[in-house]
């Protein structure tokens, strides 16, 4: 049985490799490893060209339940003064109260309300997602990227996972007017997760 659900196929081979080991034993409770996450967004700038940037400070916490994939979850805390898009001007320029009023609402939340697999590594994950204490759902599609023993002797797994969210969805509205129609800032904006996660003692 794996991780959320998904059966290991033990007709492989042995010369295409060595066998996944039963994914089940990776359940239980991990805590998000900061220096190894990264929580990234894509938003289009003057209609022509992207802009990238993350938020370099988080911290969270999983439960991967491998019998019940249901009942796995996902609680994220994001620092917000830590975005970094390469430009300390819009860095500051995020900050304010044109966007996110980081004074006000230092932290952006995600909180599980569902997980689902999707068969093979893949599985998606839904939840509350907070910004300038507005709250509306968000659905992560995730990609398991697998599990290793760290040279520490750290039990970790990782996750790769995209999604999209109309940013005026939860009040960020600035914009500005382009001489040659459109605005300045798209309201879609794409979000990327590569997280690394280890596992508690037990």
């Amino acid at each position: 049985m794996g991780l959320f659900g998904r059966k290991n196929d033990d007709t492989t081979p042995a010369a295409t490799g060595p066998v996944n080991p039963d994914l089940a034993a990776l359940s239980g409770d991990y805590t998000i490893d900061p220096a190894h996450t990264t929580i990234g967004f894509v938003a289009r700038h003057a209609m022509v060209t992207n802009v990238k940037g993350s938020f370099t400070e988080s911290s969270g916490t999983l439960h991967l339940d491998g019998a019940d994939p249901s009942k796995s979850t996902a609680s994220i805390d994001i620092t917000m003064t830590s975005i970094d898009t390469g430009s300390a001007d819009r860095d500051t320029h995020l900050k304010s109260s044109d966007f996110f009023k980081t004074d006000e609402f230092p932290t952006m939340t995600f909180r599980s309300t569902s997980a689902e697999a999707l068969g093979g590594d893949d599985y998606r994950i839904t939840g509350d997602l907070t910004i300038l204490g507005t709250t509306k759902p968000l659905t992560i599609d995730l990609e398991f990227n697998g599990s290793a023993t760290d040279p520490f002797g750290n039990e970790r797994v990782g996750f790769e996972g995209k999604s999209e969210l109309l940013r005026s969805d939860w009040g960020l509205t600035w914009n500005a007017a382009l001489e040659t129609g459109g605005v300045l800032v798209s309201d879609k904006i794409k979000l990327t997760f590569d997280v690394s996660a280890i596992k508690n003692a037990a």
